[in-house]
Protein backbone atom coordinates (compact mmCIF):
# COMPACT_ATOMS: atom_id res chain seq x y z
CA UNK A 1 0.00 0.00 0.00
CA UNK A 2 1.26 3.58 -1.19
CA UNK A 3 0.30 6.95 0.17
CA UNK A 4 0.85 10.12 -2.05
CA UNK A 5 1.28 13.11 0.45
CA UNK A 6 2.34 16.59 -1.14
CA UNK A 7 5.89 17.86 0.25
CA UNK A 8 4.14 19.89 3.10
CA UNK A 9 1.08 17.20 4.31
CA UNK A 10 1.23 16.86 7.79
CA UNK A 11 2.25 13.27 9.08
CA UNK A 12 0.75 14.24 12.47
CA UNK A 13 -2.51 11.14 11.95
CA UNK A 14 0.16 8.58 9.69
CA UNK A 15 3.12 8.41 12.28
CA UNK A 16 1.21 5.22 13.85
CA UNK A 17 0.51 3.71 10.27
CA UNK A 18 4.03 4.68 8.34
CA UNK A 19 5.40 0.67 8.93
CA UNK A 20 2.51 -0.46 7.24
CA UNK A 21 3.06 2.00 4.22
CA UNK A 22 5.28 3.31 1.34
CA UNK A 23 4.92 7.28 1.09
CA UNK A 24 5.21 8.56 -2.45
CA UNK A 25 5.50 12.01 -2.68
CA UNK A 26 3.81 13.99 -5.33
CA UNK A 27 1.32 16.45 -5.84
CA UNK A 28 -2.42 16.54 -7.98
CA UNK A 29 -0.62 19.42 -10.26
CA UNK A 30 2.67 17.68 -10.44
CA UNK A 31 1.71 14.92 -13.59
CA UNK A 32 5.45 13.48 -13.37
CA UNK A 33 5.07 13.21 -9.75
CA UNK A 34 1.60 10.61 -10.25
CA UNK A 35 3.29 8.59 -13.09
CA UNK A 36 6.14 7.66 -10.85
CA UNK A 37 3.58 7.29 -7.57
CA UNK A 38 1.42 4.97 -9.25
CA UNK A 39 4.26 2.32 -10.48
CA UNK A 40 3.08 -0.71 -9.48
CA UNK A 41 -0.27 0.29 -8.02
CA UNK A 42 -3.44 -1.88 -9.02
CA UNK A 43 -6.22 0.43 -7.05
CA UNK A 44 -6.50 3.91 -6.68
CA UNK A 45 -8.30 5.69 -4.29
CA UNK A 46 -8.66 9.27 -5.23
CA UNK A 47 -9.91 11.74 -2.16
CA UNK A 48 -7.74 14.69 -2.38
CA UNK A 49 -9.72 17.48 -3.10
CA UNK A 50 -10.02 21.30 -2.78
CA UNK A 51 -13.11 22.38 0.05
CA UNK A 52 -11.98 26.09 0.71
CA UNK A 53 -9.87 28.16 -1.51
CA UNK A 54 -8.78 32.05 -1.85
CA UNK A 55 -10.31 32.15 -5.67
CA UNK A 56 -12.67 30.14 -7.16
CA UNK A 57 -9.86 29.18 -9.57
CA UNK A 58 -8.49 26.99 -7.42
CA UNK A 59 -11.58 24.74 -6.84
CA UNK A 60 -11.09 23.69 -10.25
CA UNK A 61 -7.67 23.39 -10.43
CA UNK A 62 -7.45 20.77 -7.85
CA UNK A 63 -11.01 19.38 -8.29
CA UNK A 64 -11.14 19.09 -11.88
CA UNK A 65 -7.79 19.60 -13.37
CA UNK A 66 -6.13 17.57 -10.86
CA UNK A 67 -8.45 15.18 -11.45
CA UNK A 68 -7.85 14.83 -15.20
CA UNK A 69 -3.79 14.52 -14.62
CA UNK A 70 -4.50 11.84 -11.79
CA UNK A 71 -6.86 9.94 -14.24
CA UNK A 72 -4.30 10.47 -17.34
CA UNK A 73 -1.53 9.35 -15.01
CA UNK A 74 -3.17 6.05 -14.46
CA UNK A 75 -4.43 5.87 -17.53
CA UNK A 76 -0.32 4.98 -18.77
CA UNK A 77 -0.39 2.70 -16.20
CA UNK A 78 -2.06 -0.65 -17.78
CA UNK A 79 -1.80 -2.38 -14.05
CA UNK A 80 -4.59 0.08 -12.30
CA UNK A 81 -7.53 -1.89 -12.64
CA UNK A 82 -9.87 0.38 -10.69
CA UNK A 83 -10.37 4.13 -9.35
CA UNK A 84 -12.74 5.19 -6.39
CA UNK A 85 -13.12 8.75 -6.97
CA UNK A 86 -14.55 10.44 -3.80
CA UNK A 87 -16.94 13.30 -4.98
CA UNK A 88 -19.43 15.08 -2.49
CA UNK A 89 -23.33 15.64 -2.96
CA UNK A 90 -22.44 19.13 -3.73
CA UNK A 91 -21.95 17.64 -6.93
CA UNK A 92 -25.62 16.40 -7.16
CA UNK A 93 -26.75 19.73 -5.84
CA UNK A 94 -29.16 20.56 -2.50
CA UNK A 95 -32.36 18.08 -2.65
CA UNK A 96 -35.18 17.47 0.27
CA UNK A 97 -36.23 14.62 2.21
CA UNK A 98 -39.60 14.18 0.46
CA UNK A 99 -37.02 14.05 -2.90
CA UNK A 100 -33.49 13.03 -1.83
CA UNK A 101 -30.78 13.16 -4.11
CA UNK A 102 -30.70 10.22 -6.53
CA UNK A 103 -27.59 8.97 -8.67
CA UNK A 104 -30.24 9.32 -12.02
CA UNK A 105 -30.99 13.03 -11.17
CA UNK A 106 -29.62 15.52 -13.76
CA UNK A 107 -27.12 17.25 -11.11
CA UNK A 108 -26.92 21.30 -10.51
CA UNK A 109 -24.75 22.34 -7.70
CA UNK A 110 -25.21 25.21 -6.79
CA UNK A 111 -21.60 26.37 -5.18
CA UNK A 112 -18.27 26.82 -7.44
CA UNK A 113 -16.99 23.80 -5.05
CA UNK A 114 -20.22 21.52 -5.93
CA UNK A 115 -19.50 22.58 -10.02
CA UNK A 116 -15.61 21.73 -9.64
CA UNK A 117 -16.71 18.30 -7.88
CA UNK A 118 -18.82 17.59 -10.97
CA UNK A 119 -16.37 18.87 -12.96
CA UNK A 120 -13.95 16.12 -11.59
CA UNK A 121 -16.44 13.43 -12.07
CA UNK A 122 -16.84 14.23 -15.30
CA UNK A 123 -12.79 13.44 -16.21
CA UNK A 124 -13.41 10.33 -14.61
CA UNK A 125 -16.01 9.29 -17.02
CA UNK A 126 -15.02 10.45 -20.31
CA UNK A 127 -10.95 9.80 -19.88
CA UNK A 128 -10.53 6.77 -17.63
CA UNK A 129 -9.49 3.44 -19.25
CA UNK A 130 -9.50 1.66 -16.27
CA UNK A 131 -12.68 1.13 -14.19
CA UNK A 132 -14.19 3.23 -11.97
CA UNK A 133 -16.76 4.13 -9.29
CA UNK A 134 -17.43 7.91 -7.86
CA UNK A 135 -19.08 8.19 -4.80
CA UNK A 136 -20.75 11.30 -3.67
CA UNK A 137 -20.96 11.81 0.42
CA UNK A 138 -22.66 14.44 1.85
CA UNK A 139 -21.04 16.25 4.84
CA UNK A 140 -18.79 13.94 6.88
CA UNK A 141 -18.07 14.44 10.90
CA UNK A 142 -16.08 11.81 13.25
CA UNK A 143 -12.78 11.99 14.62
CA UNK A 144 -9.99 14.76 13.20
CA UNK A 145 -13.30 16.88 12.35
CA UNK A 146 -12.41 20.50 12.49
CA UNK A 147 -15.77 22.16 11.12
CA UNK A 148 -17.72 19.98 13.17
CA UNK A 149 -15.89 20.66 15.95
CA UNK A 150 -17.29 24.35 15.93
CA UNK A 151 -20.40 23.03 16.94
CA UNK A 152 -18.75 20.86 20.10
CA UNK A 153 -16.90 23.90 21.53
CA UNK A 154 -20.18 25.90 21.05
CA UNK A 155 -21.99 23.24 23.09
CA UNK A 156 -19.17 23.16 25.67
CA UNK A 157 -19.79 27.19 26.06
CA UNK A 158 -23.11 26.43 26.88
CA UNK A 159 -24.66 27.66 23.70
CA UNK A 160 -26.58 25.68 21.14
CA UNK A 161 -26.43 26.68 17.62
CA UNK A 162 -30.26 27.24 16.40
CA UNK A 163 -29.37 27.29 12.25
CA UNK A 164 -32.51 26.97 9.94
CA UNK A 165 -34.02 23.81 10.21
CA UNK A 166 -32.27 22.60 7.00
CA UNK A 167 -32.24 18.58 6.76
CA UNK A 168 -29.05 17.02 6.17
CA UNK A 169 -27.84 13.75 5.17
CA UNK A 170 -24.47 12.98 6.87
CA UNK A 171 -21.83 10.03 7.21
CA UNK A 172 -19.77 8.94 9.86
CA UNK A 173 -15.64 9.27 8.74
CA UNK A 174 -15.49 4.93 9.42
CA UNK A 175 -18.19 4.14 7.53
CA UNK A 176 -17.26 6.32 4.67
CA UNK A 177 -13.84 4.62 4.65
CA UNK A 178 -15.56 1.15 4.61
CA UNK A 179 -17.39 2.47 2.02
CA UNK A 180 -14.76 3.29 -0.13
CA UNK A 181 -12.93 0.18 0.56
CA UNK A 182 -15.62 -1.64 -0.83
CA UNK A 183 -16.21 -0.39 -3.71
CA UNK A 184 -12.11 -0.81 -4.41
CA UNK A 185 -12.97 -4.48 -5.03
CA UNK A 186 -17.16 -4.69 -5.18
CA UNK A 187 -18.05 -6.33 -9.21
CA UNK A 188 -21.23 -5.12 -8.99
CA UNK A 189 -20.10 -1.15 -8.52
CA UNK A 190 -18.18 -0.86 -11.60
CA UNK A 191 -18.54 2.63 -13.88
CA UNK A 192 -21.15 4.01 -11.72
CA UNK A 193 -22.05 6.96 -9.16
CA UNK A 194 -22.89 6.44 -5.76
CA UNK A 195 -24.55 8.17 -3.16
CA UNK A 196 -23.17 7.12 0.30
CA UNK A 197 -24.61 8.28 3.57
CA UNK A 198 -26.54 7.63 6.77
CA UNK A 199 -29.98 6.49 6.00
CA UNK A 200 -31.22 9.14 9.26
CA UNK A 201 -31.89 12.85 7.77
CA UNK A 202 -31.15 15.44 10.71
CA UNK A 203 -30.48 18.57 11.34
CA UNK A 204 -27.69 21.14 12.96
CA UNK A 205 -30.14 21.86 15.57
CA UNK A 206 -30.37 18.08 16.23
CA UNK A 207 -26.93 17.69 16.04
CA UNK A 208 -26.20 20.30 18.80
CA UNK A 209 -29.32 18.77 20.92
CA UNK A 210 -27.67 15.19 20.49
CA UNK A 211 -24.17 16.62 21.45
CA UNK A 212 -25.48 18.35 24.40
CA UNK A 213 -27.08 15.16 25.83
CA UNK A 214 -24.10 13.17 25.13
CA UNK A 215 -21.70 15.57 27.09
CA UNK A 216 -24.46 16.53 29.45
CA UNK A 217 -24.61 19.51 30.06
CA UNK A 218 -26.96 22.77 29.75
CA UNK A 219 -27.62 25.05 26.68
CA UNK A 220 -28.31 28.52 25.86
CA UNK A 221 -30.35 28.76 22.61
CA UNK A 222 -28.19 30.37 20.27
CA UNK A 223 -30.28 31.72 16.87
CA UNK A 224 -28.64 31.54 13.53
CA UNK A 225 -31.37 32.87 11.20
CA UNK A 226 -30.05 31.83 7.28
CA UNK A 227 -29.77 35.72 6.29
CA UNK A 228 -27.20 35.99 9.19
CA UNK A 229 -24.83 33.96 7.62
CA UNK A 230 -24.41 36.52 4.82
CA UNK A 231 -22.68 39.44 5.93
CA UNK A 232 -20.69 36.49 8.18
CA UNK A 233 -19.26 34.89 4.67
CA UNK A 234 -19.20 38.31 3.24
CA UNK A 235 -16.85 39.51 6.00
CA UNK A 236 -14.58 36.18 6.01
CA UNK A 237 -14.06 36.17 2.00
CA UNK A 238 -12.93 39.53 2.57
CA UNK A 239 -10.70 38.52 5.04
CA UNK A 240 -9.49 35.88 3.22
CA UNK A 241 -8.59 37.78 0.20
CA UNK A 242 -6.95 40.11 2.89
CA UNK A 243 -4.64 37.67 4.45
CA UNK A 244 -4.46 34.53 1.44
CA UNK A 245 -5.60 32.32 4.10
CA UNK A 246 -8.71 30.40 2.83
CA UNK A 247 -11.86 29.52 5.12
CA UNK A 248 -14.99 27.44 4.46
CA UNK A 249 -17.04 30.43 5.02
CA UNK A 250 -17.16 32.41 1.84
CA UNK A 251 -19.79 33.67 -0.04
CA UNK A 252 -20.03 30.22 -2.09
CA UNK A 253 -20.54 28.88 0.85
CA UNK A 254 -23.53 30.99 1.63
CA UNK A 255 -25.09 29.42 -1.65
CA UNK A 256 -25.01 26.10 -0.11
CA UNK A 257 -25.80 27.16 3.41
CA UNK A 258 -28.60 28.73 2.11
CA UNK A 259 -29.93 25.44 -0.22
CA UNK A 260 -33.64 24.07 1.42
CA UNK A 261 -31.77 21.37 2.35
CA UNK A 262 -29.44 18.48 1.81
CA UNK A 263 -30.49 15.12 1.62
CA UNK A 264 -29.23 12.29 -0.39
CA UNK A 265 -30.58 8.71 -1.40
CA UNK A 266 -27.77 6.05 -0.02
CA UNK A 267 -30.64 3.31 -1.34
CA UNK A 268 -28.74 2.42 -4.50
CA UNK A 269 -25.18 1.52 -2.83
CA UNK A 270 -27.16 -0.87 -0.45
CA UNK A 271 -28.89 -2.63 -3.48
CA UNK A 272 -25.71 -3.58 -5.09
CA UNK A 273 -23.36 -4.64 -2.41
CA UNK A 274 -25.72 -4.83 0.18
CA UNK A 275 -24.21 -2.12 2.73
CA UNK A 276 -25.51 0.40 4.89
CA UNK A 277 -24.04 2.69 6.49
CA UNK A 278 -24.47 1.54 10.44
CA UNK A 279 -23.09 5.06 12.47
CA UNK A 280 -26.08 6.95 13.38
CA UNK A 281 -25.88 10.46 15.01
CA UNK A 282 -26.53 9.17 18.57
CA UNK A 283 -23.55 6.61 18.00
CA UNK A 284 -21.17 8.94 15.92
CA UNK A 285 -21.18 11.48 18.14
CA UNK A 286 -20.46 9.84 21.44
CA UNK A 287 -17.28 8.57 19.64
CA UNK A 288 -16.66 11.99 17.80
CA UNK A 289 -16.45 13.36 21.39
CA UNK A 290 -14.43 10.63 23.11
CA UNK A 291 -11.92 11.56 20.43
CA UNK A 292 -11.85 15.54 20.86
CA UNK A 293 -11.25 15.05 24.49
CA UNK A 294 -8.79 12.04 24.46
CA UNK A 295 -6.76 14.20 21.39
CA UNK A 296 -7.18 17.88 24.07
CA UNK A 297 -9.39 19.37 21.17
CA UNK A 298 -12.11 19.89 23.81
Amino acid sequence: MALLLRQQSSHRFLEPHLPEVEMRPGALDDPASLLRALDGITHVIHCAGCTKAVGTREFYKVNQAGTRNLVEAANQHPEVQRMVHVSSLAAAGPALATHPAREEDVPHPVSEYGRSKLAGELEVQRRARADYVIIRPPAVYGPRDTEFLRIFQAVGRHLAPKPGLQPLSLIFVRDLAEAIVLCLEHPAVSRKVYHVAAPEVVTAREMAAQIAVTMNTWTLPLPLPTPLFWPLCLAQEVWTRLTGRPNVLSLQKYAELRAPGWVSDPSRLREDTGYTCPTRLASGIPQTLAWYRQNRWL
